[in-house]
C-alpha cells in the first residue's frame, strides 16, 4: 500500500484523541485494532483488524460514532478490513428542488385529475380554469400523504437517522399520485427507532385521515347528470369501501350513497380512501414497507417467514376473487400487481438494527393496534371501472 496519501494515524497521536472529532482511538481499539487512519474526502477510513464478530464490531462503535456526528460501515477493501465514517448531513442543505419541483408536479396531476374525474360539473379540456375548482381533492390527497411521510421524517431526525424530505410521485392515475416516499441513508440504531420510524407514519396519517373523512363527509356531495349514465362511452368508477370509513359515515349519520349511480361523496372523502388504501398497502408486513419495519422490530428474525407468505397470500385473495366471487379483472388486479411487488420487497429483506434487542412491552402492543388499525382500512375490492 504505497499510495502515499496513508500516513500512520494521519497526525492523529494514540492520547485519546481521533481524526475530525472522530471516538478516541483507545474506544475504536476495544474491538477493531487500528492500525492505520486515512482521510477520503469527508469520509475517515480506518484500517485494521477486527477483535470480534464485525456484527458486534458495528454494534459496540456505531453508537459512538453516531454521538459525533457520523454513520459508520464496516467494509474490506483490498483484501483489508475497513472502518469507514461519514458525516451524518440530517438536517436541509439549502432549497431540495427536487422535492419542490415534485410536489408542485403532484398539485397539477391531482388537479387535473380531480377536476376530469371526481368532478361531474368540470371540464379542464374545456375549460382549464375548472382545474382550480378541484382544490379541495387535491388538498386533501396532499395532505394525508404528507403527514404520512412528515410522520417518518420527524421520527427519523428524532433517533438522529438521516433522511430526505417527502418525494411526491405525479402521475395521472384515478387519483393523481403513486404517493410519496422519503429515502434514508445510514443504519438503524436498534429496534426502538427501526419501531418507532415505521409507525409514525401510518399513525399520523391515519389521523389526518380521519381528520378529512370527517370534514368530506360533511361538504355536499357531487351529482351526475342521468342522461350520461345512459351513454354507452360513460366508464363509471366503483370504490369499495374500508371498514374505518363505514364507521366514521355511521358515526356521524352521513350517507355514502352506495345505491344512488347519480349521486356521489364529496371529493374530499376521496382524499381520505387514499389515505386508507395507503395505510393499509403500507402496513404489509414485508421488506422496507412501514408494516415490514414494525414486524422486524416486534418479532426480530421471524419477521423473514411472514413476509415469505405475503406474496402466496395476495395472489390467493386475487384468485379467491376473480374465480369464486367472479370480479373482473380490473377489479382484482391491485392484489396481483402488489404480489409481485411484495415478492420484490421480501427478496430485499428487512431492516436490520445495529442493536438487535428485544423491543418493550408497550410498543410490541402499539404495534399490535397499528395493525389492527390497518386491517380497518382493507377493502377486497378497492376500485372497479365499469364501461
Amino acid at each position: 500500500m504505497d499510495d502515499g496519501d496513508r500516513s500512520g494515524f494521519d497526525g492523529t497521536e494514540r492520547d485519546g484523541r481521533s481524526p475530525a472529532d472522530g471516538p478516541p482511538i483507545d474506544r475504536i481499539e476495544s474491538v477493531f485494532a487500528v492500525y492505520e487512519v486515512r482521510r477520503e474526502d469527508d469520509q475517515i477510513v480506518y484500517y485494521g483488524d477486527p477483535l470480534t464478530h464485525p456484527e458486534r464490531v458495528m454494534r459496540d462503535l456505531w453508537p459512538a460514532f453516531n454521538d459525533r456526528g457520523y454513520d459508520l460501515e464496516f467494509e474490506r477493501r483490498h483484501g483489508e478490513y475497513v472502518l469507514v465514517a461519514e458525516p451524518a448531513t440530517r438536517g436541509i442543505d439549502g432549497i431540495p428542488w427536487t422535492n419542490v419541483v415534485l410536489l408542485l408536479a403532484t398539485v397539477a396531476s391531482t388537479l387535473f385529475v380531480g377536476s376530469w374525474w371526481w368532478y361531474p360539473a368540470l371540464d379542464p379540456f374545456a375549460n382549464p380554469t375548472d382545474l382550480l375548482h378541484a382544490w379541495p381533492f387535491s388538498l386533501a390527497i396532499l395532505g394525508v400523504l404528507m403527514v404520512h411521510e412528515m410522520g417518518h421524517y420527524v421520527m427519523s431526525r428524532y433517533h438522529r437517522v438521516e433522511a430526505s424530505l417527502p418525494y411526491f410521485i405525479p402521475i395521472p392515475t384515478l387519483i393523481g399520485t403513486m404517493g410519496a416516499v422519503i429515502r434514508m441513508k445510514g443504519r438503524m440504531p436498534d429496534r426502538k427507532a427501526l419501531f418507532d420510524i415505521g409507525v409514525a407514519g401510518p399513525l399520523a396519517g391515519l389521523v389526518a385521515t380521519v381528520v378529512v373523512s370527517v370534514i368530506g363527509l360533511h361538504l355536499p356531495p357531487v351529482t351526475v347528470d342521468p342522461a350520461l349514465l345512459q351513454n354507452p362511452d360513460a366508464v363509471r368508477i366503483e370504490l369499495g369501501y374500508p371498514p374505518l370509513l363505514e364507521l366514521l359515515a355511521a358515526a356521524f349519520d352521513q350517507p355514502l350513497y352506495r345505491d344512488d349511480p347519480t349521486t356521489g361523496v364529496n371529493p374530499v372523502v376521496i382524499g381520505a380512501w387514499v389515505g386508507m388504501f395507503v395505510t393499509f398497502l403500507n402496513l404489509i408486513p414485508v421488506g422496507q414497507l412501514d408494516g415490514g419495519h414494525i414486524l422486524r422490530a416486534m418479532t426480530g428474525e421471524f419477521h423473514d417467514t411472514v413476509a415469505a407468505l405475503v406474496p402466496g397470500a395476495l395472489f390467493v385473495l386475487a384468485g379467491y376473487l376473480y374465480y369464486v366471487q367472479e370480479y373482473t379483472m380490473n377489479a382484482v388486479s391491485v392484489w396481483i400487481i402488489w404480489g409481485l411487488l411484495t415478492t420484490v420487497f421480501a427478496s430485499a429483506g428487512a431492516a436490520t438494527p445495529i442493536r438487535d434487542d428485544r423491543l418493550g412491552t408497550g410498543r410490541t402492543v402499539l404495534g399490535v393496534v397499528t395493525f389492527g388499525l390497518g386491517l380497518l382500512c382493507f377493502m377486497p375490492v378497492p376500485v372497479m371501472v365499469i364501461g
